[in-house]
């Protein structure tokens, strides 16, 4: 799994399942590499008005496309990448082929997530056969196995809200994603701790970026922490490796540009042809796990965060809001939080 999504974020082909050797449309870079046909995934089909080519049994299932030509990387690259839309604005038409493997076709737009690039591929170039690293849908499976997390590291911490601090690191064997939770006050067995579960935003936590609310949010959990430890009680942050909702730094600036020319955080997503939550909520429940925490007061606007926790055996005593004033420049992007994702704003 490892070497695969490496393998494409070097630009390098993958063999899935024998059934497909798929060269990434973004970063492929094989000298006269040419294809019949394309795997896209469903949420770009359907900005590319190809909804109707879907395998009519299953809505979300990418879609294998062909065209009166084959497909070079050129090609490739305005299929896949909308700020190329207007560039290109003339595509197709296109027929859709049958997927005979299904599961190798969900597997490759994960593993397209997994490595931060578009979900979009050339298959079966010749120029890209010889090369490709093989990987199996199952593969995928056993790397997201969250028993594979365990706590590599702690350490005592004291951060600018409260001197009584300590950093946990977690670590799984084959993904180079290290998250981290900072526990603050002391542990309590027999008290639920205040939880936030903060994914990293770069632009937000450390940049201080006004188009979210994550680095004001971020503070305030902090602080409600501190204060809740100073009360007797203790607070667990778990900071998640998951930047963009789990699409990735590079896919979420991308969404940005998508949102200035008057998209909503939604559609700026589903434009890329990429899913508008992909967060795993799993690996927070393996580290509060880890941390000997099973029932927790969980600072969120977001009743699909909780169902998500229960879903994975976590229990949420309470939810506690989490709401902070807006701002000109991301209050669209709170509107969007409430109206279309369900967030309590």
């Amino acid at each position: 799994m490892a070497l695969a999504i490496d393998a494409l974020r070097h630009g390098w082909a993958i063999r899935v399942d024998e059934a497909f050797t798929l060269l990434p449309a973004e970063t492929g870079f094989a000298p006269g590499a040419h294809a019949g046909r394309m795997l896209i995934s469903a949420a770009r089909a359907v900005t590319l008005k190809l909804a109707n080519q879907r395998e009519a049994a299953v809505p979300e299932a990418p879609v294998l496309i062909r065209a009166a030509e084959p497909f070079d990387l050129a090609a490739a690259r305005a299929i896949a990448d909308p700020a190329l839309d207007l560039v290109f604005p003339m595509k197709g038409p296109f027929a859709a082929d049958h997927i005979v493997d299904l599961d190798a076709a969900r597997a490759a737009m994960e593993l397209a997530r997994l490595a931060g690039i578009l979900p979009a591929f050339l298959v079966d170039s010749a120029a890209a056969e010889e090369e490709a690293q093989s990987v199996a849908a199952t593969d995928l499976a056993a790397w997201k196995d969250t028993g594979r997390l365990a706590i590599a590291s702690r350490a005592h911490l004291p951060i600018a809200a409260t001197e009584q601090a300590e950093i946990v690191a977690f670590r799984s064997r084959d993904d180079m994603r290290e998250h981290v939770a900072l526990v603050i006050g002391e542990q309590d067995g027999d008290r639920a701790p205040l939880v936030r579960l903060h994914s990293e935003c770069l632009t937000g936590d450390i940049l201080g970026s006004l188009k979210c609310d994550c680095g004001p949010q971020l503070d305030a959990a902090l602080r409600a922490m501190a204060d809740e430890a100073a009360q007797g009680g203790w607070g667990v942050l778990l900071y998640l490796r998951q930047e963009g909702r789990g699409i990735g730094l590079v896919n979420k600036l991308r969404a940005y540009r998508l949102q200035d020319q008057g998209f909503d955080t939604v559609d700026a997503n589903n434009r890329l042809g990429l899913p508008t939550e992909a967060r795993d909520f799993p690996v927070a429940a393996r580290m509060l796990e880890l941390l000997g925490v099973h029932a927790i007061r969980l600072m969120t606007n977001n009743p699909a965060k909780v169902a998500a926790l229960e879903e994975v055996g976590v229990t949420v005593v309470e939810r506690v809001p989490h709401q902070l004033p807006s701002n000109p420049h991301n209050a669209r992007y709170l509107d969007t939080k409430r109206d279309r994702t369900g967030h309590l704003l």
